[in-house]
C-alpha cells in the first residue's frame, strides 16, 4: 500500500509538471495552430491512469485554440469636450448604468474660483459590458465634442486557454489527492501527502485569481474618458486660412476681455490688502520725510558757523 501510494504521488507531481509546460510550450512554438493545440493537450493526454479514475483528466483542457471563441481585451481612450461640465456628468452616469456598466474611478476638477472662466474638467475610468462598448461610444459622441479617440485591442485567447487548462488539472490532482488523504496508513505518507496538497491549493487560488481578471478584462471594456469645459468647440474639421484667421483673432479678443475681467475681479477681492499696504507705504513716506527735514534743519546752523569763521 506505501508504495502504490508513493507511485501515485510521483504520477500526480509528473502531471502537474507537464501542465505547468503546457503554457509555456506553447508560447514558444512558433508552429502552425495544430502544434498549438497539441501543447495544451498534451499534459492531459500524456498522463497514467490510476485505477482508471484519472482516465479524463484532460477533458476540459483539450479543447482546440480554433474552436475557442476568442478572448479579447479592449481599451478606448476618449477626449471630449462639453459647455456644461455639469449637466454631462448626469448624462453619462445615466449611460452607464442602462448599458450595465460601472465607474471605476473618477476625478472631478472645479478650476479657479478668481478666473472669470473656471476651466473645469474630470476624468473617468469606465467598465462597460464589452458587447455594448460602441453603443457607450456613440452616446459619448451624441453628447459631447469628441477632440481625441483611440481604441486597442489585445488578444489574450492562448493565455486564457493556458490558464484555464492549468486550473483544471490542479483541479483534477487536488481531487485525487484527496482520495490518496483518505487510504493512507501511516504518518510519513498522510504529511506527504498533505504536503503536497497545500501547495496544490495555494497553485489553484493563483491560478483561479488570474483566471477571473482575465475574464473580467475580456467581458467588460474599459474606457479612459476625460472631459473639458470650455466656451468654444475645438474644430475637427481642416479649416480655410481665413477660417483660421478668423477663429484666431475671435479667441484673440475673447481672452483680452476674460484677462481684463480677472484683473478687475483681482483688484476688487484684493483691495482691502492694497489699501492697507497703501497706508503703510504713505505713513512711512511722511516718517522718512520729516526726519530728512529735521536733518537738514539740524545741518544749517552748523554750515552758517563754519562760514562765519
Amino acid at each position: 500500500m506505501k508504495k502504490y501510494l508513493k507511485m501515485s504521488l510521483a504520477v500526480l507531481l509528473v502531471m502537474s509538471l507537464l501542465a505547468g509546460c503546457g503554457g509555456s510550450s506553447m508560447a514558444a512554438d512558433s508552429a502552425p495552430a495544430m502544434k498549438q493545440e497539441a501543447a495544451i493537450e498534451a499534459p492531459m493526454a500524456e498522463a497514467p491512469m490510476l485505477n482508471g479514475s484519472i482516465s479524463d483528466a484532460g477533458t476540459g483542457a483539450g479543447n482546440s485554440i480554433a474552436d475557442t471563441e476568442q478572448k479579447l481585451i479592449k481599451t478606448v481612450r476618449m477626449d471630449v469636450e462639453t459647455e456644461d461640465l455639469e449637466n454631462l456628468l448626469p448624462q453619462i452616469s445615466g449611460k452607464i448604468s442602462s448599458l450595465g456598466g460601472y465607474v471605476e474611478n473618477q476625478e472631478l476638477y472645479n478650476g479657479s474660483a478668481y478666473s472669470s472662466y473656471r476651466h473645469r474638467s474630470a476624468s473617468l475610468t469606465v467598465r462597460i459590458p464589452a458587447e455594448n462598448l460602441d453603443g457607450f461610444v456613440e452616446d459619448v459622441k451624441g453628447v459631447s465634442n469628441v477632440v481625441t479617440y483611440n481604441e486597442s485591442t489585445e488578444n489574450v485567447t492562448l493565455r486564457y486557454v493556458s490558464t484555464e487548462s492549468r486550473m483544471k488539472a490542479l483541479e483534477v490532482e487536488q481531487e485525487r489527492l484527496l482520495e490518496l488523504l483518505g487510504k493512507a496508513e501511516n504518518m510519513a505518507d498522510l504529511l506527504e501527502i498533505e504536503a503536497r496538497l497545500t501547495d496544490v491549493r495555494y497553485e489553484l487560488e493563483n491560478v483561479t485569481s488570474q483566471l477571473r481578471v482575465l475574464s473580467n478584462q475580456v467581458d467588460y471594456a474599459t474606457i479612459h474618458l476625460y472631459i473639458s469645459q470650455v466656451k468654444v468647440y475645438t474644430e475637427v474639421e481642416e479649416q480655410t486660412v481665413w477660417q483660421r484667421i478668423g477663429s484666431g483673432f475671435k479667441e484673440n479678443l475673447r481672452s483680452i476681455g476674460e484677462d481684463m475681467t480677472d484683473f478687475f475681479v483681482w483688484l476688487v477681492t484684493y483691495s482691502p490688502q492694497l489699501i492697507l499696504w497703501a497706508v503703510v507705504i504713505a505713513a512711512a513716506v511722511v516718517i522718512l520725510k520729516k526726519k530728512l527735514a529735521k536733518k537738514k534743519v539740524s545741518r544749517a546752523p552748523r554750515q552758517n558757523d563754519t562760514q562765519q569763521q
